[in-house]
C-alpha cells in the first residue's frame, strides 16, 4: 500500500533549518516539506521555491493538514512551543537542546503522552562516522573492559559573533547546551548514566557573554569519561580517545556530513557520510602477548537514519531512535555540570 508522505512544517529557517532539517526531510520521499515560518524573510524560496512561507506561529499550528513540527527556534522558546505543537495534535521533532531544564522536559513527555503523539529531539550526531566507529570498536570488546573514555569537540572561533541569538546571555545559551547536549547525547548511549559529574564551565574569549569552554568530568562504577570542548582550538587533537584492558583506540577528524550539507550536496550520494582514509582511527591492541595495531575503516555517517526512523513511528508505529526519556537524561547532566561548576566539586547524580 502506498503511504502518504508526512506532510511537515519547520518553525524557522535559520542555520539548521536550512543546513540540516530542510535538505534531510527534502532528499526522502517519505516526507512532504510543504511549509516553513519565517517572521520577515523569503529566504526559503531560493532553495524551495514553491514552498509556503507563513508569518505567524499559529498559521502552522492551526493548520490539520500538517502532521509533523519541527521545532528549531531558540533554545528558550522550545517549551512553549513544543507544548502548542503537541496539543494542536501535531508529533514534534525539537532541536537539541530538547529544553533549558530537566523539568520542562518531563513536562514535555507527559504532554506527548496525554496527546498521543510523538515527541523527540533531533540528536543527529548519533549518526556522525567517527561515533559509529567509536560505538562498533566498543561493542566489539577487542578492547577489553573499558577502563577511560574522552571525547572532544572543539572550534577555533576566537571572535564573539555578531547579531546571534547564541552569544548574547539568556536560558539555553553557551556551548554546554550548544556542543555539550550532543556529546553528553553520545556518552548517554555507550555508558548510561553516570554516578558523579565534576565539570568547568566558563568564558575565555575576550567580550564573551556565554559560555564557551568545558572540561566535565563523568564517574562510572569502573570507568571515567572525559568530555571536553572549547571555541580556542586552532590546532585539534584527538576527537576520541579509548583506553581499555587490552589497549586502545584513537581517533582523529570530525564527521563529513555537516560540512557536505553546507555545501549543498546530495545526502542520498552513495559517497555520502564516508570519511577519508587518512581519518580512520588506529586500534593498539594486546594479543596473546604481542601489540597489534591496525587501522580501523570508519562506518559512514547516515544523518538520514534519524528521518527514516521518524516516518516509521508516524506510519508504522515504530519505537522513536531517540526517546524523549533519553534527552530528559542530558538535560539532567547539564544541569548538574553547572552545579558542580558553581560549588566547584562532583555532584551525585
Amino acid at each position: 500500500m502506498n503511504e502518504l508522505p508526512v506532510n511537515t512544517a519547520l518553525m524557522s529557517y535559520g542555520m539548521s533549518g536550512e543546513v540540516f532539517h530542510a535538505p534531510l526531510l527534502s532528499a526522502l520521499g517519505a516526507f512532504k516539506l510543504s511549509t516553513v515560518l519565517q517572521r520577515s524573510s523569503d529566504k526559503v524560496r531560493e532553495h524551495f521555491p514553491a514552498i509556503r512561507i507563513v508569518r505567524s506561529a499559529e498559521e502552522i499550528l492551526d493548520n490539520e493538514d500538517i502532521e509533523l513540527v519541527v521545532v528549531n527556534t531558540p533554545n528558550e522558546t522550545h517549551f512553549k512551543f513544543v507544548a502548542r505543537a503537541l496539543q494542536s495534535g501535531k508529533h514534534v521533532v525539537v532541536e537539541k537542546p530538547f529544553t533549558v531544564t530537566s523539568h520542562d522536559a518531563a513536562e514535555l513527555i507527559s504532554i506527548a503522552k496525554k496527546a498521543q503523539r510523538m515527541l523527540t529531539v533531533f540528536q543527529n550526531r548519533r549518526w556522525d562516522s567517527d561515533f559509529l566507529t567509536v560505538k562498533k570498536i566498543i561493542n566489539s570488546q577487542e578492547l577489553g573492559r573499558i577502563a577511560e573514555f574522552e571525547a572532544h569537540y572543539d572550534r577555533f572561533r576566537n571572535y564573539v559573533e555578531a547579531n546571534s541569538w547564541k552569544e548574547e546571555r539568556a536560558p539555553g545559551t553557551g556551548i554546554l547546551y550548544n556542543l555539550g547536549s550532543h556529546m553528553l547525547d553520545q556518552v548517554v548511549m555507550l555508558f548510561g548514566m553516570p554516578e558523579y559529574v565534576d565539570a568547568r564551565v566558563g568564558i575565555q574569549r575576550p567580550g564573551g557573554k556565554v559560555d564557551d569552554f568545558y572540561d566535565i568530568r563523568l564517574e562510572y562504577k569502573r570507568h571515567l569519561v572525559i568530555v571536553k570542548s572549547s571555541y580556542l582550538v586552532k590546532e585539534p587533537g584527538p576527537r576520541y580517545i579509548v583506553h581499555g584492558v587490552n589497549g586502545s583506540f584513537v581517533k582523529y577528524g570530525i564527521d563529513p556530513q555537516e560540512q557536505a550539507l553546507k555545501e549543498k550536496r546530495d545526502p542520498r550520494d552513495k559517497s555520502w557520510g564516508v570519511e577519508p582514509e587518512e581519518q580512520w582511527g588506529k586500534l593498539n591492541v594486546l594479543k596473546e602477548g604481542k601489540s597489534v595495531e591496525r587501522r580501523v575503516p570508519s562506518e559512514a555517517g547516515d544523518y538520514l537514519a534519524f528521518y527514516r526512523n521518524i516516518h516509521d513511528v508516524i506510519r508504522r508505529g515504530a519505537e522513536p531512535a531517540v526517546k524523549p526519556e533519553e534527552a530528559w537524561s542530558v538535560i539532567r547532566l547539564i544541569e548538574a555540570c553547572y552545579e558542580s561548576n558553581k560549588n566547584k566539586c562532583a555532584i551525585k547524580v
